[in-house]
């Protein structure tokens, strides 16, 4: 195990393609766990997402700058004066970044830097998914998800509604289904095809972190007291199921999770700042962190789950072997 105090927010502990883990901080800066530091941005790092190629991290601040930091560097991609860049996505399979800035999106292509899109919404947005194929970008707002085609200029997006002020997103690994976090303690789930509602309640707290694992057949959240897990397997995914909770603890709530992509491991920050994981297929949890601290704010695992990645509100973070 390794610990690092950095003093500042941790926003994102990721793993680049070479398994090596890159935190994202509230100093503006990017630091890699084998010692380079480099100074991305002006403020604050609001958002952060792996490069497409898999080398460093793609930052938005609150300098209104889009920056690909790398150990040797930091290279500006865009930039939007006088707004933050709250939310940003980047997919290896078409090569694309998206972010968010208030009620805009825009969109880049890391092999044609001429190219360049912008959608309007009528509310903020509050955070940005692709989908598998990175083809669609999925925007939550005010008001449900608004879908784009990413290379698409002038489009109208198809709009999936359901009221309340929606704060995250993600779509499942094979496409079918979008799930919103909402800011009154429920996820909101659409069957992209027929637009089916799914209402996903009964969570004590807000749900900020929502990943998808075991090649999609299972999904894991925050906002309980412990991580919440909701079975997709099927053409109707958690319609009609039931989610389990896994090392449920009354004295705490799960803040953020990760999961294994294409296996069972899950792992998640409590706010108590303590960060533990679990194989679901045997159901033995692992403390990766016992001490107690501030809200564990960032988390990710490799694709292999053998390290988990984390940092917290205070700037303490750490990488673990499983």
């Amino acid at each position: 195990m390794s610990i690092h105090a950095f003093d500042a927010y941790v926003t994102a502990a990721l793993f680049d393609k070479a398994g090596r883990a890159v935190f994202a901080l509230g100093d503006g800066t990017v630091r890699f766990e084998d010692g380079q530091t480099v100074q991305a941005h002006d403020g604050a790092v609001l958002c952060a997402a792996v490069h497409p190629s898999g080398e460093g991290l793609v930052t938005g601040g609150d300098d209104g700058r889009l920056v690909w930091s790398r150990p040797d560097g930091a290279e500006e991609l865009a930039k939007v004066p006088g707004r933050w860049i709250e939310s940003v996505a980047a997919s290896a399979e078409s090569k694309l970044i998206a972010f968010a800035a208030g009620r805009e999106l825009h969109v880049r292509d890391t092999s044609d830097p001429a190219f360049t899109r912008a959608f309007q919404h009528e509310k903020s947005v509050a955070a940005i998914a692709f989908d598998p194929k990175g083809r669609r970008i999925a925007c939550a707002t005010y008001g449900g998800a608004w879908l784009w085609y990413a290379r698409i200029a002038d489009q109208k997006p198809a709009i999936l509604k359901w009221a309340g002020s929606h704060v995250a997103c993600a779509f499942s690994p094979d496409g079918k289904f979008l799930i919103s976090s909402m800011q009154d303690n429920q996820l909101h789930g659409w069957r992209v095809a027929d637009e089916t509602n799914m209402r996903m309640g009964g969570y004590p707290a807000k749900v900020k972190s929502l990943s998808f694992l075991a090649k999609g057949a299972l999904m894991a959240t925050s906002g309980a007291n412990g991580v919440v897990v909701w079975p997709f397997a099927g053409s109707t995914g958690p319609m009609g199921k039931q989610a389990a909770e896994v090392g449920y603890e009354e004295s705490a709530l799960s803040t953020i999770v990760a999961g294994q992509p294409s296996g069972q491991w899950v792992a998640w920050g409590l706010d108590d700042g303590r960060v533990k994981a679990c194989d679901l297929a045997g159901q033995k949890i692992q403390t990766l962190k016992a001490e107690k601290g501030s809200p564990v704010t960032a988390l990710a695992i490799t694709a292999d789950a053998k390290r988990v990645a984390w940092g917290d509100e205070d700037g303490n973070a750490g990488v673990a072997e499983l």
